[in-house]
């Protein structure tokens, strides 16, 4: 369900700080697949951008364990799979965005390029289809974090 790329147990608010003009974010990955887990992160890095450093993950393999960590709060960035079996990335941001006050930006993994128009029904800030560009998620995780950022 997580792994061990997690930190502690998030705190109640956004985490984003800005130290330097550097923007610290904590994101929220979904996938039950792991190969596409570890391809996300492997694209971001710790710095996806030079503002921008990814100081947590919380890797989630259910839409169960999502919903219970975005309650717990203190999530920056989302990146959900829109191509993950059983409850899909997709149906899963549109029922966030509907839900979460105040919800944090969504990026959603979609299944090929076609698939822009189920991204914005879906409600989300931003998607990246398959297969997956390691310059697309870095540069969609760090305008996200930045987003967020301004929010703020």
């Amino acid at each position: 369900m997580t792994s061990p790329h997690a930190a502690a147990p998030a705190e109640t608010g956004s985490q984003t700080r800005s130290t330097d003009g550097i923007h610290q974010v904590s994101v929220l990955l979904y996938s039950d697949d792991i190969t596409t887990r570890d391809a996300v992160r492997a694209a971001a890095g710790r710095r996806p951008a030079r503002d921008v450093e990814v100081t947590r993950w919380l890797e989630c393999a259910t839409a169960f364990a999502v919903t219970e960590a975005l309650d717990a709060g203190g999530w920056d960035v989302v990146v959900l799979d829109g191509e993950a079996a059983k409850n899909g990335g997709l149906g899963l941001c549109r029922e966030l965005k509907n839900e979460i006050y105040q919800c944090p930006p969504i990026l959603v993994l979609t299944g090929r390029p076609q698939d822009g128009w189920l991204a914005a029904w879906s409600m989300a800030d931003d998607a990246v289809p398959h297969p997956l560009d390691p310059i697309r998620i870095a540069e969609s995780i760090a305008g996200l974090a930045r987003q967020r950022a301004a929010a703020r």
